[in-house]
């Protein structure tokens, strides 16, 4: 059994306390469907929220099955389902696919075999069995609910919230969804709550649940609805609770509950009798049969339950890859900039291929002939080591860019699967992890053909290595600077806007072009990845191409091992914050 008793979540607005569920008391027997109804904004996916945990009760108690959940913890991942009014499904992965990597995530199987055996029973209850192979983007209205049904279906939940699942539907697809939450509810003393807008097909529900203001006003059989409110019809119950307090209502369904409630038991109870409600042993009786079960050992064989980090992080880097190379206009859009952006560089390299004239160290010349050849090598420095310095640069720049795109929607874009994957235990630390793999395979394709394309067609000369190190990782430091800000903010307009606005800053902030004033430079300088892997570079290079380079730039050069510290810095600062932003909750 669920039971809710006095139960109140708060929250504050204008410096007052404003209860949005407001001392909410109800019981829910096991094998029960129940509908959440009321006016618009009464508190019902609020409520759902609650009981799911996603919102902290701020006063009274949640039991479920003699467990007070209050004082004890919310309930396992595996032991509660919750099916959001967003798809919780990926639109370049098959039906088979979607379902295939929820159990993944969700359930420690032994073996393909029994992998299959649950896939292929979830499909077999929603109906999706025909259309197993038919990618997600093609899927139906109905069929993403019957979908999103099915990847919570994967871990056997014995309580199911559902927020929304038939807004939107065809009067026929709602039904079929209606019936199809109804079945599930006679499964295995599956509890099943629906939130809906919609007053159609309150038959199939064995009790209904009116909010009003986040109070309760009702809670009890729908033959009875109209009854209760004094109304001919059930379209009329919502303007009739517009007529009272809310706070009346809610005294008064505390006065006459009992002869409601005792209703549904009844209903109850014929369902038994008739054979069309089945309940298997509940966790009291269980516990009589097997007196050695306790806490300690329920909660160790629970654990096991849940599939490892490793096995997380193993699937949900499989499914990053299948999406991306399933994604044909970001393939396009990685291949197209993998080749143009280098080509661009090697644009600029004829100037920076020029001989530099160096002075002769002959007889002596007149003081016209020196003066000619220095003015000479002069120009050829300048000429030469410009070019050199903008070539870095762009490369720096380019790659700046590159990871920006590579990152900037990488978690933002999916936040809300995100949240609804972390509720049905998947690891922070596995999401982050197949992330973070995922990008370092495209910052090295990145950054290494990068510097060997525009090594083939320049010839000035350096540490070839300690080039290719910077240019890695300046890569890296924007990528994973923009995986943080994509991590910590909700939209990916947002992460995407900020993250060009920070790549927009490198070149002007990095004095490569002019030089910064010396009272902005101390204060910019520490923040600006483009700088440092410029000027590593640059301290890299041989001799004659690095004179040249100091006879163009009034920046100071900071030292090679300077520039590669701060370049981990900017990179560990980036990872944190993707780790703080895909850790914290961040459900609307």
């Amino acid at each position: 059994m669920l039971e809710l008793k006095d139960v109140c979540f708060t929250i504050k607005k204008d410096g007052e306390a404003l209860n949005l569920v407001d001392h909410a008391s109800l019981k829910i027997p096991r094998g029960h469907f129940m509908a959440i109804v009321g006016p618009s904004g009464c508190g019902k996916t609020t409520l759902l929220k609650t009981i799911a945990g996603l919102n902290p009760e701020s006063e009274g108690s949640l039991w479920w099955q003699d467990r007070n959940l209050s004082e004890d913890g919310d309930l396992e991942p595996w032991e509660i389902g919750y099916v959001p009014q967003f798809s919780i499904a990926f639109e370049q992965l098959t039906v088979d696919e979607a379902i295939e990597a929820a159990t993944r995530l969700r359930i420690k199987t032994r073996g393909n075999a029994q992998l299959d055996e649950r896939i292929d029973r979830v499909l077999e209850e929603t109906g999706l069995t025909s259309i197993a192979d038919r990618p997600v983007h093609v899927l139906s209205g109905g069929q993403k609910r019957r979908l999103g049904l099915a990847m919570e279906l994967v871990s056997d939940p014995k309580l199911l919230l559902c927020d929304e699942v038939t807004s939107g539907l065809d009067p026929r697809s709602e039904r079929e969804i209606v019936r199809l939450l109804h079945d599930l509810s006679r499964k295995d003393g599956r509890i099943v709550l629906s939130v809906t807008h919609s007053l159609a097909h309150l038959e199939l529900y064995d009790s209904i649940l009116v909010l009003h203001e986040g109070r309760v006003a009702y809670h009890g059989t729908p033959e009875q609805l109209t009854h209760y409110f004094s109304v001919d019809q059930i379209e009329s119950v919502y303007p009739q609770l517009a007529k009272q307090a809310a706070e009346k209502w809610r005294l008064s369904w505390l006065k006459h509950s009992g002869h409601y409630y005792s209703k549904i038991d009844e209903n109850r109870q014929n369902l038994i009798d008739r054979g069309l409600l089945e309940l298997p042993p509940s966790q009291r009786e269980t516990e009589e049969l097997n007196q050695q079960a306790n806490d300690r050992a329920q909660s160790k064989s629970s654990a096991t339950k849940l599939p490892g980090l490793l096995s997380q992080f193993q699937t949900l880097l499989g499914r990053r890859l299948k999406i991306f190379l399933r994604d044909r206009a970001q393939v396009i859009l990685q291949l197209a900039i993998l080749i143009c952006f280098p080509i661009l560089v090697v644009l600029f390299a004829p100037r920076a291929n020029e001989n530099m004239r160096r002075f002769t160290d002959g007889p002596s010349a007149t003081m016209q002939e020196q003066f000619e050849e220095q003015a000479g090598v002069q120009a050829d420095r300048l000429k030469v080591g410009s070019a050199v310095s903008g070539i870095i640069m762009f490369q720096v720049v380019l790659l700046s860019l590159m990871g920006s795109n590579n990152a900037a929607r990488e978690i933002a874009g999916e936040r809300l699967i995100l949240e609804k994957e972390k509720f049905g235990g998947v690891r922070p630390a596995a999401y982050l992890l197949s992330k973070i793999t995922f990008l370092s395979a495209l910052i090295l394709i990145q950054s290494i053909w990068m510097a060997v394309f525009v090594e083939m067609f320049t010839s000035f000369k350096g540490e070839f290595m300690n080039h290719l190190t910077f240019l890695i990782l300046v890569n890296a430091a924007m990528t994973s600077i923009c995986l943080g800000i994509s991590s910590l903010m909700k939209t990916a307009e947002q992460a995407s806007l900020l993250s060009v606005y920070l790549v927009g800053f490198q070149l002007p902030l990095s004095g490569a072009v002019l030089a910064l004033p010396a009272a902005v430079e101390p204060i910019t300088r520490p923040f600006i990845s483009a700088y440092w892997a410029w000027s590593g570079s640059v301290k890299s290079l041989s001799g004659d191409y690095l004179t040249a380079i100091r006879t163009v730039i009034e920046t100071n050069l900071s030292g090679i091992n300077m520039c590669f510290f701060v370049l981990l810095i900017h990179i560990t600062l980036g990872l944190v914050a993707s780790w703080v932003g895909a850790s914290r909750p961040q459900w609307d």
